[in-house]
């Protein structure tokens, strides 16, 4: 790929991302840049070999893809950062926008002040795309072309599951594989420890617990049958599954999750309003 990639923000999920493209070499580092307001935040992506930057003005001049991976009350204020020096010129910047809760459209009105033609993709990516078993949800408008489209997914192709969906799904399913992994890292975490109670060494109950959560995800992802079936199948009459499965009815962790879901949904509406 000859194009210049950009990140507006090197903060967790940008770093995930950029991980991800360069351990599968789905872009050449060296045509990799990234902004923010403190250099030494930034020292890990110059350890890697891409060009770091406090001007995002500059960014968007060298690139023609930019990922923008900032918080979405301070969006209107980073683009405003550019004007002093993005300069009038034809210039077409297809724009990745990864901000919670900010739809399309509103995007494209902080980025009307920009002097140049700009397009707009919305995703919401996840943490796991840093060891390439994320899930990476995008939606668009009717200015992006199915070219576009390709060029996101072959950018991530090696990061995990890229989806291209409605966009008025993005802030339910988006909370789901976005918050969804602190979610699950907090039930990987309960139940080493349940077995540490219960005499397990903590990196032995860790390392069994998390393989058990990543094993069972994938036999719902290749067997094709309904998690609840396949609960079914591990309970035996009278043995010690269903029992810890009535456990858990009896926590209300069913309730719980969903209202988990719920929560950061509501969360993330509110963030967008901002």
């Amino acid at each position: 790929m000859s194009f210049n990639l950009g990140f507006i923000g090197g903060g967790n999920m940008s770093t995930a991302i950029a991980r991800g493209i360069i351990k599968n070499d789905n872009h050449p580092v060296s045509k990799i840049w990234v902004s923010g307001p403190r250099l030494h935040n930034l020292q890990h992506w110059k350890d890697w070999g891409a060009n770091v930057t406090t001007n995002s003005g500059e960014l968007v001049i060298q690139c023609d893809v930019v990922f923008i991976g900032v918080k979405p009350g301070v969006l209107s204020e980073a683009i405003n950062d550019c004007l002093p020096t993005v300069t009038p010129s034809s210039k077409n910047v297809l724009f990745i926008s990864m901000l919670a809760g900010t739809p399309i459209e509103q995007v494209h009105k902080v980025l009307k002040q920009l002097p140049i033609i700009s397009n707009v993709i919305r995703i919401l990516p996840n943490i796991p795309m840093t060891v390439g078993a994320g899930s990476c949800i995008y939606a668009i408008d009717n200015s992006i072309t199915q070219e576009q489209c390709r060029l996101l997914e072959n950018l991530l192709q090696g990061c995990g599951v890229v989806e291209k969906i409605p966009e008025k799904l993005m802030d339910s399913l988006g909370v789901l594989t976005g918050c969804g992994p602190a979610f699950i890292y907090i039930v990987i975490e309960a139940l080493a420890d349940g077995a540490v109670k219960e005499g397990v060494p903590r990196a032995m109950a860790l390392r069994h617990a998390a393989q058990m959560v990543a094993g069972s995800g994938q036999m719902v992802l290749q067997s094709g049958k309904h998690p609840g079936l396949l609960k079914d199948e591990v309970c035996s009459p009278g043995g010690c599954t269903i029992c810890g499965v009535t456990a858990l009815e009896n926590g209300k962790l069913r309730a719980t999750m969903i209202n988990a879901i719920e929560a950061a949904v509501e969360k993330t509406r509110e963030m967008g309003k901002k």
